[in-house]
């Protein structure tokens, strides 16, 4: 399985804190059934500065360390881009790493504040793709403001964005609510990605093995490859030049 989003870059943001946490957290994925994970670590200006260059030179130390312990998981980076107008200007910084690609246009993942949707924001969304950029939603399911209204999430459905879901919430570890929106949007296809968002090997684990499980029985077998292997793997495999 293919994991595009998840927290195991150490000192970063509010996942992984050390390399020791790192080298835990990637030996639970594989163990899980990933084999490649894409860490997305957060820019979210005012909290977590990161940009496309810190990112890497941390990336890369983590994958040095995962050959020298003999963890088996191939690991690239990205970022989860809080909701900002400061996204515009990063992206002709270059400050921004791309999630990947879809149809030929890079992938933005971004973040909406938990509590709510900002007003205005299908605005920046249309910016971004008209720029030839396609927003990826990260895990919609657990937003308030949608799990209120999940009729907000249309706009951005009709615009063309994407949308990833967390593992733990079709596992119901978010709660019933968070669970039954991501199953909905699951059982009418509007779903991208499922991915862990993991961040620490307690409390959110890198596991897809059993979101996985749910969706076979639920929906079934097609839907569940298309998620967590298919898909993810179609968007990120240009991050990963020496996988086949």
């Amino acid at each position: 399985m293919i994991d595009i989003h998840c927290h195991i870059l150490p000192g970063l943001d509010d996942g992984a804190q050390t390399l020791r946490e790192s080298l835990v957290l990637a030996n639970a994925a594989v163990e899980n059934g990933i084999t490649h994970t894409v860490c997305t670590p957060h820019i979210h200006y005012g909290r977590y500065n990161n940009n496309a260059a810190s990112i890497s030179i941390v990336c890369n130390n983590l994958h040095n360390a995962l050959i020298e312990n003999g963890i088996n998981l191939a690991i690239s980076c990205a970022a989860e881009v809080r909701f900002d107008i400061e996204i515009l200007s990063a992206i002709e910084r270059d400050d921004i790493p791309f999630l990947g690609k879809w149809h030929g246009e890079n992938i933005l993942l971004l973040e909406f504040p938990h509590g709510d949707m900002p007003v205005g924001a299908t605005v920046l969304t249309r910016k971004l793709l008209d720029y030839g950029i396609r927003p990826m939603i990260a895990h919609p399911e657990r937003n308030k403001g949608l799990l209120e209204r999940p009729e907000y999430l249309s706009p951005f459905i009709e615009q063309g964005c994407l949308l990833q879901l967390t593992a733990a919430s079709v596992t119901g570890n978010f709660g019933p609510k968070s669970e039954m929106m991501a199953l909905s949007l699951i059982e009418k296809g509007q779903a991208t990605v499922v991915a862990t968002d993991a961040h620490h090997i307690k409390r959110r684990p890198p596991l897809l093995k059993q979101a996985y499980n749910i969706v076979c029985e639920r929906v079934g077998y097609d839907t569940a490859q298309q998620l967590m292997v298919n898909t993810p793997w179609e968007i990120v495999q240009s991050l990963f030049p020496n996988t086949s």
